[in-house]
């Protein structure tokens, strides 16, 4: 973009050149903000990232451990057993809840899980199979802690992703468009008032030559007055016309200045 394009529409006054250096240093101070709060972000970001990639997978083998066990379960305490699971369950024992992570200003949801109250199945399967029942049950327990921790990783991800996104935008705002307008402003304004001084200083040299011309003038007129009263007293005094006063007051005034030379 040409400057003209990038530049603000302002009067040039000193005024408005402080304004628009004190908007440049709260812009430079922001961009800088903003960067560093982007690499806290991307940083974040990445051991997000991570840590999803390596639940990922290790979720495999935890969700076919469970799998196989909830088979073994099924095998040794017969295929009636999930009717009796659910008779001996009242309320959930394993919840999940939600909380806030607050990183580089952008809240991120954590869910993490809790037991609450005790364990109602303890003696599902005790006439037969009733120790592999409980390590189906720890096996899938162990499946839902890491769904739970993925979930929780998923959903920062996606949150820092789109707060990375906005706080870019917003430094590739600062840093291309907001601070190279002011600085184009900013010497613009600068350019404008150097301008003025200079038609200033112009007007001054003009005022003082007509004023110095004028004084000038003054002096000739009142050296060509004061001349003619000497003149017109010298031809009262002499008898003689004012042209032969003037005349007779030159050469007395040429005569002096031929003796001082």
């Amino acid at each position: 973009m040409s400057g003209q394009s990038q530049r603000l529409t302002v009067v040039p006054t000193v005024t408005m050149l402080g304004m628009m250096k004190a908007r440049l240093v709260g812009a430079t101070r922001g961009h800088a903000l903003l960067k560093k709060k982007s690499d806290a972000l991307t940083v974040q970001f990445r051991l997000i990232l991570k840590k999803i990639v390596s639940t990922k997978e290790s979720m495999g083998d935890v969700m076919k451990t469970a799998s196989f066990a909830l088979t073994e379960a099924k095998y040794v305490a017969g295929e009636n057993i999930k009717h009796v699971v659910l008779e001996n369950v009242q309320n959930a024992s394993l919840k999940v809840r939600s909380r806030q992570e607050n990183i580089a200003g952008v809240k991120l949801p954590k869910f993490e899980y809790f037991t609450d109250g005790e364990t109602k199945n303890a003696l599902t399967g005790l006439a037969r199979g009733g120790q592999q029942v409980q390590l189906c049950r720890a096996a899938n327990v162990k499946a839902i802690e890491v769904l739970v921790e993925l979930a929780s990783l998923q959903t920062s991800f996606l949150t820092l992703d789109e707060a990375i996104k906005t706080t870019n935008r917003r430094v590739n705002a600062l840093e291309n468009v907001v601070k190279p307008r002011l600085e184009n402003t900013i010497s613009y304004i600068k350019a404008e008032l150097d301008e003025l001084e200079r038609e200033d200083f112009f007007r001054l040299k003009k005022i003082q030559g007509y004023k110095k011309r004028a004084i000038e003038k003054q002096r000739e007129t009142a050296k060509q007055f004061a001349e003619e009263q000497v003149a017109e007293k010298v031809s009262l005094q002499k008898g003689i016309s004012i042209n032969a006063a003037h005349s007779m007051l030159s050469a007395a005034a040429e005569k002096d200045e031929d003796i001082i030379f």
